[in-house]
């Protein structure tokens, strides 16, 4: 296919755009040995600016036990600053690969070069399932071209025999024993086998054990494959929520608790206008929506979406860097817009986005409000704003405000003191380090700084007024690596949402 050509089929099919190859057919097999195996060998060519997704239809015959795929592209040496080559691959079974619709069978992005799928089992990242007659579509997704163009190479083989049964799916409970209402600690966004992680279920469980982690949720990247993974590994201890991360070529949001196996679809830009409808998708299989590393450096990564459709924000990813301090600044802009009256604020959650050692489960964690180890009361303390982050589970805080008649609020409550009346602001810390710095953060910006002392514990106390600050919120800092001589602050430790101060509250 010539170059104009692909430009011309990526314009017409949108910002997205969708490239649908010649079918490939068996009736002519490259090999047909003994045992029946038949395959076939595709090869092309993509040029820089080619559509978002590559579509090799496949004829599928009755009678197939087994469908594997193998793949390969080059990767030229390109200048400087230029992006290479780099080419994702999943696929779409006889059921179609309508938006949204019910054919998919897997995703393994760039994490493997081969997969397989039968009745009896699939590759991680893939679903196990019968192998039907019918057009099967194998997605090559060129993420990146080099100027040079991508040349690429798949393989499909297909293995006869009797079809084999599908194991039931076992899923995780939707709740575990807990302390009931209390502050249970959790890490969101997670990465296995299943996607481009290099941990399995079990060492994963194992790492958020040792992290002290209450509950934990796995989002492998476009694929639901690990939802059924973690049979075995629960316990009164440990809640495993579903999830998925949903990785488009505008950004990546955490579908926090959808119902397990459910199929989020990631086949979209910001232009196309389709995110609003997967959103929704993603609350009525019972999920939050969370956009992920608003700020992220990789390509795709950037958050273009909006929020109005969120429900809250992951501000804090991983190690907390300049990216992270962005998405703080970013965030700390809708509680001002908010206490204005200018639409809702999004409350804030940290997740470590691991894949493997040494990136620690845990680093950070959100700390949530619940009423109970489960689900839905996990997925209310998030979505209320009831919870804050920390670095590690060795760190602890409360956070409140107290006004002259004794009224108490906590982390995104109201205190609703007159605009005049004196508020008392207390935040008691403890295990953070010697050294660290707290800061009080309003809608002016940080009003009032002080550091912890050796011990890593205390109590800091400041006053303040609803007509002063609308909201208060409270960060903990390690110490800035320059001492402080740019004004720039380090690295977080910890880091809540608002107290709302005076008689109205933002919704």
């Amino acid at each position: 296919m010539q170059r104009r050509d692909v430009l011309r089929l990526s314009a017409v099919a949108g910002a997205a755009g969708v490239l649908t190859l010649d079918p490939v057919s068996f009736a002519q097999a490259d090999e047909a040995g003994p045992d029946q195996d038949r395959f076939r060998t595709i090869t092309g060519h993509l040029p820089t600016g080619s559509p978002d997704f590559v579509y090799v239809p496949v004829e599928v015959p009755s009678g197939v036990r087994e469908i594997a795929v193998s793949y390969s592209y080059d990767k030229p040496t390109v200048p400087s600053g230029t992006q290479g080559n780099a080419c994702d691959i999943g696929i779409f079974d006889e059921r179609g690969t309508e938006l949204g619709g019910r054919g998919f069978r897997g995703w393994s992005g760039g994490a493997r070069t081969e997969f397989a799928i039968s009745a009896a089992e699939a590759t991680p990242g893939y679903l196990a399932g019968p192998v039907r007659a019918g057009t099967w579509h194998i997605v090559l997704g060129p993420y990146t071209v080099a100027p040079q163009g991508l040349d690429y190479k798949v393989t499909v083989t297909l293995r006869f025999g009797a079809p084999g049964s599908t194991p039931r799916a076992v899923y995780p409970p939707q709740r575990a024993k807990g302390r009931g209402r209390a502050w249970y600690r959790g890490d969101s966004h997670l990465h296995t086998v299943h996607s481009d992680g290099k941990r399995t279920p079990a060492e994963l469980v194992a790492a958020a054990r040792a992290a002290g982690l209450d509950f934990i949720t796995t989002t492998e990247h476009n694929t639901t494959s690990a939802h059924g993974a973690f049979e075995g590994l629960w316990g009164d201890d440990l809640l495993i929520i579903t999830g998925e991360e949903v990785t488009t070529r505008n950004g990546h949001v955490v579908a926090l608790g959808i119902a397990p196996g459910t199929f989020i679809d990631w086949r979209y830009r910001a232009r196309d206008n389709r995110f609003g409808q997967f959103a929704r998708k993603i609350r009525q299989a019972g999920g939050l929506v969370i956009p992920a590393h608003p700020h992220g450096t990789c390509v795709g990564c950037n958050w273009k979406f909006g929020f109005n459709e969120a429900d809250a924000v992951e501000v804090w990813n991983a190690d907390f860097g300049p990216d992270d301090e962005a998405t703080v600044l970013e965030w700390d802009n809708t509680l001002v817009a908010a206490a204005r009256g200018d639409g809702r604020w999004l409350p804030a959650v940290g997740n470590s986005d691991s894949h493997r050692e040494p990136q620690p489960v845990g680093l950070p964690q959100t700390v949530v409000l619940a009423d109970d180890l489960s689900r839905t009361a996990l997925q209310d303390g998030i979505r209320s704003g009831r919870c804050w982050i920390a670095e590690s589970s060795e760190v602890d805080l409360t956070f409140e405000a107290v006004d002259g008649r004794g009224r108490h609020a906590g982390i995104a409550d109201r205190l609703p003191a007159a605009p005049d009346a004196e508020v008392t602001v207390r935040l008691k810390v403890s295990g953070a380090g010697p050294g660290r710095q707290v800061r009080f953060i309003t809608d002016q910006g940080p009003l009032y700084t002080t550091t912890l002392p050796v011990s890593g514990s205390a109590t800091v106390e400041w006053k303040t007024t609803p007509s002063y600050a609308a909201y208060v919120r409270a960060e903990v800092r390690h110490p800035a690596s320059d001492g402080g001589a740019a004004g720039t602050p380090g690295p977080m430790v910890a880091l809540t949402n608002p107290i709302w101060l005076g008689p109205t509250r933002p919704s």
